[in-house]
């Protein structure tokens, strides 16, 4: 069977950016991953991927690195989940931007990737 796992919105602090002050001050961030994940019928954490894993991934990659393009940070989340486990054949990571550096209002700056095993 092939389940859909989402996680929404989970917020980091981090320092991405082009602009100085991202770097030197850092921001809020948001990022969505959905993943497509090939699992068991079982009632059982070891026959699915755990999402708490894959959050605790998200978060080393958002917090424990710096980079000037949300783009470069989505296609670093995107190949740390694909490798996380086996099973997650195909995902989707989003990361939000809510305080981006614009003079313009906005609803939301983000950036999207989409990959799958073995591309």
């Amino acid at each position: 069977m092939i389940y859909k796992i989402r996680l929404d919105a989970l917020e980091f602090f981090g320092y991405h950016g082009v602009q100085q002050h991202e770097k030197d001050f850092g921001q809020t961030f948001l990022v969505d991953c959905h993943l497509d994940v090939e699992a068991g019928s079982e009632d059982s954490i070891d026959s699915t991927v755990s999402y708490a894993l894959v959050a605790d991934e998200l978060e080393r990659v958002a917090t424990k690195q710096r980079f000037d393009l949300i783009e470069t940070l989505a296609q670093r989340c995107l190949a740390a989940v694909l490798d996380l486990d086996a099973r997650i054949l195909r995902a989707t990571i989003t990361i939000h931007k809510p305080n981006a550096p614009l003079t313009q209002s906005f609803g939301d700056v983000s950036v999207s990737v989409s990959g799958a095993r073995g591309d």
